[in-house]
C-alpha cells in the first residue's frame, strides 16, 4: 500500500505541477479541468493545517479512485441482470435502436431520450447500491430517532441496501423491475432526494461525485449494448452472489461471449 501511495502522489505530483506550468504560461486562456478548479481556488492557502497541493492531490486521487471501482461495480451488475432477464435486454436494444439507430454511437445527448436505459440503471442502483453501507456520521448532539436515544458522539451508519429493499415501499422488493421507475417510482429522484432511495447518500455530505458516475455508467452501458450481443455459455444463468465489503463486489466474475451489432467503423 506504502508503494502503491507513493506511485500515486507521483503521478498526481506530475498532473499538478503540469497545470501551474500551463496556467503562467498561458493564464485563463487555457481550458479549464478539474485540477485548473482546484487551483483557482485552493492555491497559496491552507486547508487544516495541510497546504494546498497536499488537499489538491487528494481530492483528485478520492475522485479518481473511489469513482473507478463504484462505476465497474454498477456496470458488473447492471450486465448480469440484463443477462438474467432476457426481455427486459430485448426492450433496452429496442429503444436504444428507435431513438439513435445503427449508423452512429451513442453520445451524451441521447441519455435523456432514453428512459427505459435511466431505469435500468435506477433498478440496479436500488438492488446492488455499489455501496451497501453509507459513511459513517457523528451525532454532534444528543437526539432521538424514531424513539431510540442516540447520544451526541454517536457514529452512525446508514444500510442503504436495506432501505432499498423494505417491502412496505417497494413491491416485490428483490425483484428486477426497471419499469417500477416509470410507473408507481417514476417520480424517486437518484440524488438523495427521496429517503426510500439514496444509493448515493443524501445531504451535504452524499456522495460528491454522482454526476460524474450517473454520466459514464448511462453513457458506458448504452455504448455497450449498441455494439455488442452479449450472451453467456450454454446460455446460462449468471450466477448474482454478492461479496462481503465496503462496496458491493460480485463474488464471481461475470464471464459474456460478445460479438459486434455494428459495422466495423464505428469500433
Amino acid at each position: 500500500m506504502k508503494k502503491t501511495a507513493k506511485e500515486l502522489d507521483y503521478i498526481l505530483e506530475g498532473w499538478l505541477k503540469e497545470h501551474r506550468q500551463s496556467l503562467q504560461e498561458n493564464g485563463t486562456k487555457v481550458e479549464q479541468d478539474f485540477m485548473y478548479v482546484l487551483l483557482s481556488i485552493l492555491e497559496d492557502k491552507k486547508i487544516f493545517g495541510y497546504e494546498a497541493a497536499m488537499a489538491n492531490k487528494a481530492i483528485c486521487l478520492q475522485m479518481i479512485v473511489a469513482a473507478t471501482d463504484t462505476t465497474t461495480i454498477t456496470l458488473t451488475w447492471a450486465l448480469s441482470l440484463l443477462l438474467n432477464n432476457r426481455d427486459t435486454l430485448k426492450k433496452a436494444l429496442e429503444e436504444i435502436d428507435i431513438t439513435v439507430g445503427t449508423d452512429r454511437q451513442v453520445n451524451e445527448l441521447d441519455i435523456e431520450k432514453l428512459v427505459y436505459l435511466q431505469a435500468i440503471i435506477k433498478e440496479t442502483l436500488r438492488l446492488y447500491p455499489a455501496a451497501p453501507l453509507s459513511a459513517q456520521h457523528e451525532a454532534m448532539e444528543d437526539c432521538t430517532v424514531a424513539g431510540y436515544h442516540v447520544p451526541a458522539g454517536t457514529r452512525v451508519i446508514t444500510n442503504l441496501w436495506k432501505i432499498q429493499q423494505d417491502s412496505r415501499i417497494w413491491s416485490n422488493p428483490t425483484e428486477f423491475k426497471p419499469e417500477r421507475f416509470l410507473t408507481t417510482q417514476a417520480n424517486v429522484d437518484v440524488r438523495g432526494q427521496h429517503f426510500e432511495y439514496i444509493p448515493f447518500g443524501s445531504g451535504r455530505r452524499s456522495c460528491p461525485g454522482i454526476s460524474f458516475a450517473l454520466q459514464v455508467v448511462h453513457l458506458t452501458l448504452a455504448r455497450l449494448l449498441q455494439s455488442f450481443d452479449f450472451k453467456t455459455s450454454l446460455d446460462a444463468s449468471v450466477d448474482m452472489t454478492e461479496s462481503p465489503g465496503l462496496t458491493n463486489i460480485k463474488a464471481t466474475p461475470l464471464d459474456v461471449l460478445i460479438t459486434p451489432r455494428l459495422s466495423a467503423d464505428h469500433y
